[in-house]
C-alpha cells in the first residue's frame, strides 16, 4: 500500500489535509487563571515602519483616558519598541503563579520581551516557533488581571507570529495601520486577505504619516505621495477610522517614554469607535 506522502501530487491540496492540519486543529489557548480579559484587539501592519507600535500605544493610552482598563501585549518580540514609549525599564516580576506585567504611569499593563532580558538592546536570536511560542506564554503565563481592552501590538508582515495569535488568542478584531505609498498598500493587501481567511475581524484602517502640516503656513504637503487607503478600505469593504499627520511632537514623545503626555489625540475617534462597535 502506497503512503500517501509518497503518491504523485493531485495538485488539490484539499486532498492532502488530514484530521492534524490547522483546519481541524484546536490550537486555542486559556489565558491565566488570575486573568480577565474582555476585549482583544490586534494592531498589524503588512510591512515594518509605518507606525503601528505607535498607534497601539497611542489606542490603549486613549482607551485608559476614557476609564478603562487597558494592557498591551508587545507581540513584536524582534522589534519591541512598546516599552520605550512608556519609559519602562527593569525587569517584570514573576511569583510561583505566573508572570507580572509592568504598570505604566498611567496605569496601563504592558509585557514585552525587553521586560525580561537582562539587557533592553539585547537581540532575540530566536527561530519562528520560539518567538510563536513566547507570545503564546504571554496570554497564559501573563496575570493579567482585569483588562477592558487589550491591544497587541504585532509583528509585521503574514508569518508565524500571526499565525500563533490568530490560532491562539481570542481575537475580537484588527486595526491594519498602513501609510500613504502604494507598494505598502498592495502589502497591507495580503495582510486583510490573511485575516479574512482566518475569520478575524476587520475593525478598519489607520494611515499613518497622512501628510505633514506646515506649522507656519497651515498648509497641508502629502510627503509620502498620494494615499491609497480608499482603494484599499473600498476593495475589502472596511472603514478608514482615521489618518495620523507627520507630527514630530510624537516621535519626541516617544523616544523620552512621554506617550502618555502627548496632548493631542488624533485616535480619539477611533477609541469611540471601539467602545460602540466592538462586540
Amino acid at each position: 500500500m502506497t503512503d500517501k506522502s509518497e503518491q504523485a501530487c493531485s495538485n488539490n491540496c484539499e486532498s492532502c489535509k488530514t484530521e492534524t492540519s490547522p483546519e481541524n486543529t484546536d490550537f486555542s489557548a486559556k489565558p491565566h487563571e488570575f486573568s480577565r480579559i474582555k476585549k482583544v484587539i490586534g494592531v498589524v501592519s503588512g510591512k515594518g515602519g509605518v507606525g503601528k507600535s505607535l498607534v497601539t500605544s497611542m489606542l490603549a493610552v486613549a482607551m485608559n483616558k476614557k476609564g478603562y482598563s487597558t494592557a498591551i501585549l508587545d507581540a513584536d518580540v524582534t522589534g519591541p519598541s512598546i516599552p520605550k514609549a512608556f519609559a519602562l525599564k527593569g525587569k517584570a516580576e514573576s511569583s510561583e503563579f505566573g508572570l507580572f506585567p509592568m504598570k505604566s504611569k498611567s496605569g496601563i499593563k504592558i509585557m514585552s520581551i525587553n521586560l525580561l532580558l537582562e539587557n533592553d538592546t539585547d537581540p532575540v536570536l530566536w527561530r519562528g516557533p520560539l518567538i510563536g511560542g513566547a507570545v503564546k506564554q504571554f496570554w497564559t503565563d501573563v496575570i493579567w488581571g482585569d483588562v477592558d481592552y487589550m491591544f497587541i501590538d504585532m509583528p509585521p508582515g503574514t508569518g508565524d507570529v500571526a499565525l500563533t495569535v490568530f490560532q491562539s488568542i481570542p481575537v475580537d478584531g484588527i486595526i491594519v495601520v498602513t501609510s500613504p505609498q502604494e507598494l505598502v498598500s498592495m502589502i497591507v493587501s495580503k495582510a486583510l486577505k490573511m485575516a479574512e481567511m482566518m475569520n478575524i475581524p476587520i475593525i478598519g484602517l489607520v494611515e499613518n504619516m497622512s501628510y505633514f502640516k506646515c506649522p507656519d503656513t497651515g498648509k497641508e504637503y502629502k510627503i509620502f505621495g498620494e494615499s491609497h487607503i480608499e482603494e484599499t478600505a473600498a476593495a475589502h469593504d472596511i472603514k478608514i477610522l482615521g489618518k495620523l499627520p507627520i507630527d514630530p511632537a510624537i516621535a519626541t514623545a516617544c523616544d523620552k517614554g512621554e506617550i502618555e503626555l502627548y496632548e493631542i489625540d488624533w485616535l480619539a475617534s477611533v477609541a469611540k469607535y471601539l467602545e460602540n462597535h466592538v462586540d
